[in-house]
């Protein structure tokens, strides 16, 4: 029974996914056009509008990012306690490709901006992978795609967010106040102590996790992380250690899955995707942080990815997915160029007082974004599942 519930949860979580990613292009694309359009003007003009001392942009980067990095931690607890990560040989080909897919695109990134002046701290913008937006041009294949292959993607995915979430913690935080932060720590404690406790209240958890927020935001580390401190705390077994469909864990997330799915990530994709493409000229394709961005999602990924899942595959640490050969394995590490939502989250962080670099990476990150999609959609179309 718990073996067909975990399968159930998993094709319900493949299937709101992928549909989130197909909406997530129609938004991205939506937001280009917009913005080079007679309501550009008007488009940028209201993202700047501050409401309550911040931004309508910031809002959206800060605060309703805090609650899709509140899933992120969710999926990323329920899968090491529970689900595809849950043992050391299921972990083994997602980590390892993970690995790979963050490092050999940081590489590429900072080669090519090595003496470029200001723009070596954006070196982890190409290091993600969109887990909506891959699964969304899996699920335009059909069943051409192994199911295999897409919780290989998923499981990488979320161990990808994992590394993206570290990076930020450790190398995109302001100056720190102390006291925020040591006041954070004391609600993380107490969050702690109320999961060991067994509580199971999920408002209780929901309110600390507001004041978890507001410290973390005036610690100087960036807000979205009490999203994922706080998700570690939810309990995902009921008193006495059972594990069941209505545990705390399970209920929020069930909850909070459709509202970032169809309404958040959206949201960020419409206020962060536009771009003004005046003056726009092949010129600036060059430039160092275009070029690094998108050479390192549809070249860096797809290196990365499949060297070293093959290096697993042939060292006995791991095995192909199920019903899938090697093309389809690497058509998965070309998806993975798709850094679309985490990418441009990154790179608002890495330039935020650098408006010029900030478009560069939109560009880039569109750009490797959309060849990765077209180049892994053509292969993975093109070969036949193993049977």
């Amino acid at each position: 029974m718990p073996h067909t519930r975990r399968r159930s949860f998993l094709r319900n979580f493949l299937a709101t996914e992928a549909a989130g990613g197909i909406i997530l292009m129609a938004v991205a694309a939506l937001a280009l056009i917009v913005a080079n359009s007679p309501l550009g003007e008007a488009y940028f003009h209201t993202l700047h509008l501050y409401v309550g001392g911040l931004s309508l942009l910031h809002w959206v980067n800060d605060g309703l990012m805090a609650l899709f990095f509140l899933l992120v931690g969710l999926e990323i607890k329920r899968e090491v306690l529970d689900g595809q990560l849950s043992s050391w040989p299921r972990r083994a080909l997602p980590g390892i490709a993970a690995v790979g897919g963050m490092v050999v695109p940081a590489l590429i990134f900072v080669a090519i901006n090595w003496r470029a002046e200001g723009t070596r701290q954006g070196w982890a913008i190409p290091s993600a992978t969109d887990i909506a937006f891959a699964l969304g041009v899996l699920a335009l294949l059909g069943p051409r795609v192994p199911g295999s292959l897409k919780v290989f993607l998923t499981a990488l995915a979320i161990i990808d967010d994992l590394g993206a979430v570290v990076i930020i913690a450790l190398f995109y935080t302001a100056s720190l106040n102390i006291w925020m932060l040591n006041g954070a720590f004391v609600v993380l404690v107490v969050l702690s102590i109320m999961n060991r406790r067994g509580v199971t209240f999920l408002p209780a958890y929901l309110g600390l996790g507001a004041v978890l927020w507001v410290l973390t935001y005036l610690s100087g580390v960036h807000a979205t992380l009490a999203g994922v401190a706080l998700a570690f705390t939810i309990p995902l077994r009921r008193r006495g250690g059972h594990d069941h469909d209505h545990t705390p864990l399970h209920r929020l997330e069930h909850g909070l899955h459709p509202w970032v799915t169809y309404l958040i990530v959206p949201i960020f994709g419409f206020a962060n995707a536009g771009v003004s493409l005046a003056g726009m000229s092949l010129d600036k394709l060059a430039d160092p942080v275009t070029l690094g961005v998108t050479l390192g999602l549809f070249v860096g990924k797809q290196i990365g990815v499949f060297a070293f899942a093959a290096l697993a595959i042939k060292a006995d640490w791991a095995e192909l997915p199920a019903n899938a050969n090697w093309r389809h394995l690497y058509g998965v590490a070309l998806l993975c160029g798709i850094g679309f939502t985490m990418s441009l989250f990154i790179g608002g962080l890495a330039y935020a007082n650098a408006p010029n670099l900030l478009d560069e990476t939109k560009i880039g990150v569109l750009l490797g974004s959309i060849l990765s999609a077209i180049f892994g959609a053509i292969l993975l179309r093109t070969t036949k599942p193993e049977h």
